[in-house]
């Protein structure tokens, strides 16, 4: 038991360790870039020393891949949650679609430097870790298509949707208008983003008037 409870607080501590390290890369990496920023200054950011940066990741470029992971797995564990939320609640798809769309706003508000990076990096091509992006990204817009893919099959949403392409455009127009919202509607509210955002798709995807 004892060894079990040593295993379970050292593994709990490197976590602590490096969500540090994730939170110093991403403020850093958005306030300068990923070229400029150097491991010493995500070491000092963070309040450890640079062997425990290279003890937790390989390298810079490992440390942002694998932040890249674990950011975009919270939005996707996020939108997921706020689905079947509604599924529990017994709401509609549409009504699920706007669960989706609220959370991604809340998790938009809680990581803006995360966001902004994301948003960047979607556009690069020439990263170590272009592959790593586009897969994690897909497993955020397939939480979307889920729920479109059963609105088409229960009759509730148009059987002509487009589902890949409309849930890519869902998850953009989130990103996008949230990072909008924050750089020059700051003294909007996010109750107010997302009314906007609903009435929007409740127009579009669900065809009501």
């Amino acid at each position: 038991m004892e060894s079990t409870s040593a295993t379970g607080a050292g593994s709990s501590r490197r976590e602590a360790t490096r969500q540090k390290l994730y939170e110093a890369a991403v403020t850093l990496i958005a306030e300068q870039g990923f070229s400029a920023t150097t491991v010493d200054e995500i070491a000092e950011r963070a309040g450890v020393a640079k062997g425990t940066v290279y003890y937790n990741f390989a390298s810079k470029s490992v440390l942002f891949e694998e932040l890249l992971r674990h950011g975009v797995g919270l939005l996707t564990a996020s939108l997921r949650e706020a689905s079947e939320k509604a599924a529990r609640e017994g709401g509609s798809k549409v009504d699920a679609l706007d669960a989706m769309i609220r959370a991604g706003l809340v998790f938009i508000d809680r990581y803006p430097a995360f966001t902004q990076l994301y948003v960047a990096e979607l556009w690069r091509t020439n990263r170590a870790w272009q592959s790593t992006l586009m897969v994690v990204r897909q497993q955020a817009v397939a939480v979307v298509e889920d729920v479109l893919r059963d609105g088409v099959a229960n009759g509730e949403l148009s059987g002509e949707l487009d589902i890949p392409l409309t849930a890519a455009a869902l998850v953009g127009m989130v990103l996008v208008a949230a990072l909008d919202w924050q750089a020059f509607q700051p003294e909007r509210s996010l109750d107010d983003v997302h009314a906007a955002l609903s009435r929007l798709l409740q127009g579009r995807v669900s065809g009501s008037r």
